[in-house]
């Protein structure tokens, strides 16, 4: 009798150590799973002061770029697109695009002296620049959070515990516009 004794508890004690190997394994998914979440409301954060500064900068520049009317309603029109996106993926889209027209609006702000010196429109100019260093310290967080989780849900052994409870791989922040890889020319002519 005492001989099988040895081989149950040798099978219990292995079973113990494969059911707390997977909780661990388990409860680091769901870390890095609520990592990303969190790392994604930082983005967010970053993303909604952004966007309550863009009717601001936009009653500035109205009164001194009559003829930029094609600009100003790009940026008008993107910051909708954002504020009507779904899902994160539509989100992450519409901000790309808000953050290109942002771009041709402070491209063609150069060539209004009189706005450049408008302590108002330099203000805003500061904290929009501001918040898009925020924004870029956010977003390579959550990029790293979303490569950290992503791993965990691709590599073996996890990969079998995040197959059973259903944990999948979450999208990084890319950059979907060519226009904002290229590096920005600068002329003090």
């Amino acid at each position: 009798m005492a001989f099988l004794l040895v081989p149950v508890l040798v099978l219990l004690g292995l079973a113990a150590v494969l059911v707390m190997w997977g909780i661990g394994v388990y409860n680091g998914l769901v870390a890095a799973r609520n990592r990303v979440k969190e790392s994604w409301a930082q983005v967010d954060v970053q993303l909604k002061r952004r966007f309550d500064l863009i009717p601001n900068l936009i009653e500035t520049v109205k009164g001194y770029m009559q003829h930029e009317r094609a600009t100003l309603e790009a940026v008008t029109a993107a910051r909708a697109a954002v504020g009507g996106a779904g899902t994160q993926a539509q989100r992450l889209e519409a901000e790309s695009g808000l953050t290109a027209a942002l771009g041709r609006l402070f491209a063609v702000s150069e060539a209004y002296p009189d706005l450049k010196a408008s302590a108002n429109f330099a203000s805003l100019q500061e904290e929009l620049a501001s918040t898009e260093n925020k924004i870029g310290f956010a977003r390579q967080f959550y990029n790293e959070t979303v490569m950290n989780l992503n791993n965990k849900v691709q590599m073996f052994p996890g990969n079998i515990i995040a197959g059973m409870f259903h944990f999948g791989a979450e999208t990084f922040f890319e950059v979907k516009d060519e226009a904002q890889r290229e590096a920005p020319k600068v002329s003090f002519s």
